[in-house]
């Protein structure tokens, strides 16, 4: 064997051994989410302060994205997510130094309530009809809390449904909560046309599609497998606000 041949195999071998690594260091398919309510006499003090706070201190992996929540049980609240970012970048994160901790302190959580909940999410491309990437301005969030023990039926429930979203050109993202309270499944609708995807006549209505994509008598088990399967699931509207979000 030449001393070229040698080098060129222990080279090709070098590239191997790395893919793991890399394949690895670039899984980012983490969000963290946190959701803030400001005090009712405070909102102006408080978009301020946020915004100024997100295009200071958050790039790169700490990137935000604020929603305000228009519906639902959190209506009147802000919904800010951080990332994608992966594990390892989480590790590595800390608390992003003492200027913006004491910036977060003065100029946004004094504005504030003591109301608030955070949590981590994990994007899964295997049940999702949209990149992790492919944001829209508009999103419907869907809560889904499987009963103890039939997380599995509610996977198989949800391959069903990206059937049904991928005939319709419904673009869904999926995510699993990850060490967030009680396991979940948030099903993010990306409105690509806008609120008017929502209006009636803009699809074929959806058992129509369902049994379609899953076969006759199909929609009246997946109405089973709901009852049978969640403990319990709600969703709610809301709207990008990019005048608050990171750069």
């Amino acid at each position: 064997m030449t001393l070229k041949l040698i080098f060129k195999k222990a080279f090709i071998y070098c590239l191997l051994a790395l893919l793991p690594v890399a394949a690895t260091a670039q899984n980012k398919n983490v969000i963290s989410t946190h959701r803030v309510f400001p005090k009712m006499d405070k909102i102006s003090e408080f978009e301020k302060g946020l915004a100024a706070h997100a295009q200071k201190y958050h790039t790169g992996d700490a990137t935000w994205r604020v929603f305000a929540i228009q519906s639902g049980p959190d209506a009147g609240g802000y919904h800010i997510t951080e990332g994608p970012k992966s594990w390892e970048s989480e590790d590595a994160r800390g608390d992003l130094g003492e200027a913006h901790t004491q910036d977060w302190n003065k100029n946004v959580s004094a504005h504030l309530t003591d109301r608030q909940s955070a949590g981590y999410s994990v994007y899964i491309d295997s049940l999702s009809t949209t990149g992790l990437g492919e944001f829209t301005d508009k999103i419907n969030i869907s809560h889904v809390y499987p009963k103890i023990g039939k997380g599995d039926e509610v996977v198989k429930m949800i391959k069903r449904l990206r059937k049904t979203w991928t005939a319709a050109g419904v673009t869904v993202a999926v995510y699993a909560a990850s060490s967030s309270g009680k396991a979940q499944y948030t099903l993010v609708t990306r409105y690509k046309d806008g609120l008017k995807e929502r209006a009636s006549g803009y699809r074929k209505p959806f058992k129509e599609v369902y049994e379609a994509a899953n076969g006759e008598g199909s929609h009246a088990q997946y109405l089973r497998d709901v009852s049978d399967y969640l403990d319990e699931s709600w969703s709610e509207l809301l709207f990008m606000r990019k005048d608050l979000s990171s750069k």
